[in-house]
């Protein structure tokens, strides 16, 4: 049985995992450990020392992290999402609370919670509602499985944000993906819309016509905060919308907007320094 009580490992280590290490630990959280499969080449360099400053241990494999600690976030790619927990159901034991926050299909989830729980290990959905970099821990996160409610209440005593949801697991990342598919689809529109404003010079009567339709929006400043969100975060959210498409194959719902909205995230992010 684990005991430590606020002992946290990380498998992967990118902006989720250094945002939630840095807050947990300012909040109490003691022996923060990561392992991320970039470590120990150069790419992962800069992982390594931003655990470092943070003052986060780096393990030398995933199963390293297990020994200690009571909770163990994944948080890595959403298409890393199922292979990461069977992974990590081989060396989990009961005690263990592993909290997948990965933008994944309830499909891909479920699948992921048999594995983990096969381990005796606790499996707790974790659907991140938002960006992760402004609000930090107290980003808004929906919670679901049979030990939510307790898990919540662990991690909230910590500075985190989570709100139980469903003790049957599918269901936050149900109303994740179902908002994402809004979101990131009209990131997608307002980047396809700017492009072509500019390239036939008729942003401004454009966007004054998309202003006085909805008055309430700003479509310029709106325009170009989607532009940056993509540019920078639109390797993940094509990830994260191909999970949507997943889910709506699943529940006979035509995917191809979702897959098209993927697309589009992806060949709008930059080459370089696209956020993990």
């Amino acid at each position: 049985m684990v005991s430590a009580p606020a002992t946290v490992a990380f498998i992967g280590f990118g902006e989720v995992g250094q945002t939630f290490a840095r807050g947990l630990r300012a909040n109490g959280a003691d022996g923060i450990r990561a392992f991320d499969r970039l470590f120990g080449q150069t790419e992962g360099q800069r992982l390594e020392a931003a655990a470092q400053s943070i003052g986060v241990n780096c393990a030398a494999s995933a199963e390293a992290l297990g020994l200690q600690a009571r909770f163990v976030f994944s948080a890595v790619t959403a298409d890393r999402t199922e292979a990461v927990a069977i992974e990590a159901a081989r060396w989990l034991r009961p005690g263990h609370i592993f909290v997948d926050v990965n933008s994944a299909a309830p499909s891909t989830k479920q699948r992921a919670a048999r594995a983990v729980e096969a381990s005796g290990a606790d499996y707790i959905e974790a659907a991140v509602m938002a960006p992760v970099l402004k609000p930090g821990i107290k980003v808004s996160i929906l919670a679901g499985g049979p030990k939510a409610q307790s898990a919540s209440e662990a991690l909230n005593a910590l500075g985190m944000n989570l709100t139980p949801v469903s003790d049957v697991v599918g269901r936050a990342s149900a109303m994740k993906l179902c908002r994402s598919i809004v979101i990131k689809g009209l990131e997608a529109l307002m980047v396809d819309c700017a492009a072509a404003c500019e390239a036939w010079d008729v942003k401004d009567p454009v966007f004054a016509s998309l202003n006085a339709t909805f008055p309430s929006i700003d479509f310029q400043a709106l325009a170009a905060d989607m532009s940056e969100r993509v540019a920078t975060h639109g390797i993940r959210r094509a990830a994260e919308m191909r999970e949507a498409a997943e889910m709506l194959a699943a529940a006979e719902v035509d995917p191809e907007l979702a897959r098209a909205i993927a697309d589009a995230q992806q060949r709008g992010a930059r080459s370089k320094g696209v956020a993990r």
